[in-house]
């Protein structure tokens, strides 16, 4: 395409008409117009900046006035010993959270060995340790995915809408928080919900592992993306791994029937879920009525 440019005198502009070209030309960046003799604006911005190079040399100390200023100085205090926690080895922090883990005879004392565990860099930002809340003689076990902000707040998993939702979920299959164990595969909120890293993952899965092993429950729920492929182990996504029953052998006195589905907070995202979900619940709800005859 072939642009022209407009070449009408600027005295034959009305004054509204040259007023508008101003406001365009204002608007488009341009700063001059053509002057009546040509300007050499490199020249200008490099004399501008030999004078402001010039000032700044004449404000400066000279070498011999630099020790006198130096010299009445206050001396800087010494460094005081960090308070944050020594960084482990990512490999070092994993056996030792598998040490703490099977020294737990039960799920109270794992649950004191996690409070006291300072191996995983996610406690330091947490306000609390998050793990379990329920009944240990329970007819279903479950295993969420990360603390949320509300699970941090209250110190326990499925807190907040997410909990609420859960409730619903149960009722819908004739349970209430009663019959359940809820616990959190991950023991800390990880900061601004992102998801945790593989060390930090490796660090905790010892715990929660532990814990299904101590409750050895009839039948086990395992909800949300990260739950799933800590215990199924792969990066299969939740889609592909829900709906089917595998038997989980971590040390209990016999293997854990389980199956995985949509964490709550997914269900709240994506709603369309629900009817996956509803799928698998049904599904539940025929395992534990086998377990219980």
């Amino acid at each position: 395409m072939v642009s022209t440019m407009n070449t009408t005198p600027i005295d034959l502009y009305q004054p509204d008409e040259l007023a508008a070209l101003l406001h365009f030309y204002a608007e488009s960046g341009v700063e001059w117009l053509l002057e009546d003799e040509p300007q050499d604006r490199f020249a200008e911005f490099r004399a501008q900046q030999a004078a402001r190079a010039a000032i700044r040399e004449s404000q400066a100390p000279t070498r011999q006035e630099r020790p006198a200023r130096n010299s009445v100085q206050r001396a800087e205090p010494a460094a005081r010993p960090s308070s944050q926690p020594v960084a482990i080895p990512d490999e070092q922090a994993v056996a030792q959270a598998r040490l703490a883990a099977e020294g737990a005879g039960s799920l109270e004392a794992l649950e004191e060995a996690i409070k006291a565990f300072s191996g995983c860099n996610l406690k330091n930002s947490a306000r609390n340790s998050v793990f379990s809340a329920g009944t240990t003689a329970c007819r279903l076990m479950i295993v969420g995915s990360a603390p949320s902000a509300d699970d941090d707040r209250e110190g326990a998993p499925f807190s907040g809408p997410a909990g609420a939702l859960l409730d619903r979920m149960l009722a819908a299959i004739q349970l209430s928080r009663d019959d359940v164990l809820l616990t959190s595969s991950i023991p800390w909120r990880p900061p601004g919900d992102r998801a945790p890293s593989p060390a930090e993952t490796d660090i905790c899965r010892p715990f929660i592992e532990r814990a299904i092993a101590l409750v050895n429950p009839p039948v086990l729920l395992i909800m949300g993306n990260l739950a799933a492929r800590m215990l199924f182990g792969g990066n299969r996504p939740i889609h592909a791994l829900r709906g089917e029953w595998r038997d989980l052998d971590l040390g209990g006195a016999k293997p854990v029937p389980a199956i995985a589905t949509f964490h709550p907070q997914d269900l709240i995202a994506a709603p369309l879920s629900k009817r996956m979900a509803w799928q698998d619940l049904q599904k539940l709800s025929e395992r534990l009525a086998k377990a219980m005859n």
